[in-house]
């Protein structure tokens, strides 16, 4: 009963005193809630998402639908919301202008969404050959030194591929985990071959004499060999891409790419975070000194989980180098 009540209580408020809150505060500022946050929040995450969530919240269809409107219609929807709001463009010029660049990017990321997700759903066919054209660039970029001698080859497995044929390994994200992989290592070349280095070389513990004495030498030594640092390069992308893909579907990644993007945000700004998160992720599996990589899945949730509760701050920047534009301050 004490539930119900509150949640009545809350219905009641969200639905009529919030309402009516926002009717007084326009009255004595004279100003609608679209003005006064674009006029008292700073640009970038903070002032995007309380736009976002003020034209959801509208009980106007023309203020609710206008977020998931075409790009090329947003001019046309900051016309309509000026007039539906009653609001005089040459008087608060600097408004509209505020308006466009917060629903750009709203619009952005659903597009971006919809981009991803298109990628995330398309095969890898070894018949295409843009494909195929890809997956070798993929080699070259990380072994260039060392030429591929078959297409079916054990070769694959030195840059973290399960098996002979790497194309099975991309069941799970398509082409997204390719796309992302081929941007990592042509685009931030230096890291990549780093993170791939590392992830060859294996860490082995000293032997305490409490777990000398539980095992046989030929247990240990067996024991001894899965206690690598390393894991396998391609097979972790594509992970690191599944992560990547759920904070963007999530909406958690709307902080950092309201803040990093002055416009829209594109499949680049999702690449160049992909490439963060590869790089962040390495260092964080080696301050966790797993024993094994049977523990991928415990660190894999650990670092989503710190991920996250950075995204949490509405000033977060994930990749500060891939900042927004000057001109962003301005608007």
């Amino acid at each position: 009963f004490a539930r119900m009540f509150v949640q009545v209580c809350l219905y009641f408020y969200c639905k009529c005193l919030w309402r009516c809150l926002k009717f007084v505060v326009r009255k004595l500022t004279g100003q609608c809630e679209l003005q006064r946050i674009c006029y008292n929040t700073k640009p970038g995450a903070a002032r995007t998402m309380k736009i976002e969530a003020s034209l959801k919240g509208s009980k106007s269809k023309r203020l609710q639908t206008s977020v998931s409107v075409h790009p090329d219609a947003i001019e046309k929807t900051i016309d309509d919301i000026m007039e539906l709001k009653r609001i005089n463009p040459d008087i608060n010029p600097q408004l509209g202008v505020s308006l466009q660049a917060c629903l750009l990017q709203i619009v952005g990321y659903r597009n971006l969404i919809a981009e991803v997700e298109k990628l995330r759903r398309e095969p890898y066919d070894a018949e295409n050959p843009q494909h195929e054209q890809m997956l070798l660039k993929l080699w070259k970029c990380l072994k260039p030194n060392s030429p591929l001698k078959a297409r079916i080859s054990k070769q694959w497995c030195e840059i973290g591929f399960q098996g002979d044929d790497p194309k099975t390994d991309f069941r799970g994200m398509g082409l997204l985990g390719l796309y992302n992989l081929v941007y990592f290592a042509e685009c931030d070349t230096e890291i990549a071959l780093q993170v791939l280095s590392d992830s060859l070389q294996p860490k082995y513990r000293e032997v305490t004499k409490k777990e000398l004495s539980q095992f046989s030498k030929a247990e240990w030594e067996k024991k001894k060999f899965d206690k690598a640092i390393g894991y396998s390069f391609a097979i972790v992308g594509i992970n690191i891409t599944d992560l990547a893909y759920n904070l963007l579907v999530s909406g958690a990644l709307k902080t950092h790419f309201y803040n990093v993007a002055p416009e829209a945000p594109t499949l680049t700004h999702f690449q160049q975070t992909f490439c963060y998160l590869m790089h962040e992720f390495h260092k964080f599996w080696i301050e966790e000194d797993p024993l094994d990589i049977m523990e991928f899945n415990r660190v894999r949730e650990k670092f989503h989980k710190r991920i996250l509760k950075q995204l949490q701050n509405p000033e977060m920047a994930l990749c500060p180098h891939f900042a927004a534009s000057e001109s962003l301050i301005n608007m």
